[in-house]
């Protein structure tokens, strides 16, 4: 594990319809927080594409990618260059004809570390995700890597608290979101508010339950609808970086790009369990009904 403190990047993009300058784009993040002395770099969903999922149409599934393919390729060569941690999430192709949103982890020496499948699938107008994302089959598991034990989950999985639970249980260092959300246009400004407000904390309600640094990474920009049928989604940027008690660490705009910094302690976690024991005094005994109620 990397020594604290540990300089950690996301990397907020607005996204166009050219894969090979939203991956320049990314690239020349990478550099960037590598003469910052960054050791950790987190894309957002689906980095390389405008969010195709607000409609359905079988030709997106053309932009879908093998592992390892191409963006393990051109970002495994800049993780090794400086010796940098790249979590990249794509559009994943398997040999069965079946596809995922992926999380791919790419270690310090440029090698795969391992990946993550998006677990929760959403299904709603602006998010037809269903129809092109199988459920993840890899579970809740921490990828080990040079700077330490990565939890990464997806955008919709930050909802839910069970997902970051067996994270932090399985041992992760850092809970990792990339996420697209944002905003449809007819929204009022308090509507849009009340989204962004319970999308922040959530999140850092995960960090303090869990005793973790969180790193969450949104795209910005406006994003039109390809089938023209709905009005389009305004991405909310708004990526932040906390500590494990929930206190911002580094925050970015709603409506620019941004390669947000910051130094994360992972041995003041370690501090903080000792401080709050919440694993201590979980009482398991008690918790078998989350497993069986609100199935009926």
């Amino acid at each position: 594990m990397a020594t604290s403190p540990l300089k950690i990047c996301a990397f907020q993009q607005a996204v166009t319809t050219d894969r090979d300058a939203n991956m320049a784009a990314a690239v020349s993040a990478a550099h960037q927080a590598a003469d910052a002395g960054a050791r950790l770099l987190l894309l957002q969903e689906l980095h390389a594409h405008p969010y195709f999922c607000q409609s359905i149409d079988n030709t997106h599934f053309r932009l879908a990618e093998s592992i390892p393919g191409p963006t393990t390729e051109t970002l495994g060569a800049v993780a090794k260059k400086h010796e940098m941690v790249i979590v990249a999430p794509l559009f994943e192709k398997r040999p069965s004809g079946i596809h995922h949103n992926t999380a791919v982890v790419l270690d310090s020496d440029g090698t795969l570390a391992g990946m993550y499948r998006k677990m929760h699938i959403p299904d709603d107008p602006g998010y037809y995700e269903k129809y092109y994302f199988t459920p993840g089959d890899l579970g809740f598991t921490p990828i080990d890597t040079a700077v330490g034990r990565l939890g990464v989950l997806i955008c919709w999985d930050q909802w839910f608290p069970e997902a970051a639970r067996l994270m932090a249980l399985a041992g992760a260092d850092i809970l990792l979101y990339p996420t697209a959300i944002g905003w449809h246009p007819p929204d009022d400004e308090a509507e849009r508010l009340r989204q962004r407000d319970a999308w922040v904390t959530i999140q850092r309600a995960h960090a303090i339950a869990n005793n973790l640094p969180v790193i969450s990474c949104n795209r910005t920009g406006f994003e039109a609808d390809p089938s023209g049928a709905l009005p389009g989604i305004e991405f909310w940027g708004s990526s932040f970086i906390c500590g494990p008690q929930g206190e911002i660490l580094a925050l970015a705009p709603a409506d620019k790009e941004a390669v947000l910094l910051a130094d994360v302690d992972l041995a003041r976690s370690r501090e903080v369990r000792l401080q709050w024991p919440f694993f201590r005094d979980r009482r398991v005994d008690t918790y078998g009904d989350l497993g069986r109620l609100g199935r009926d």
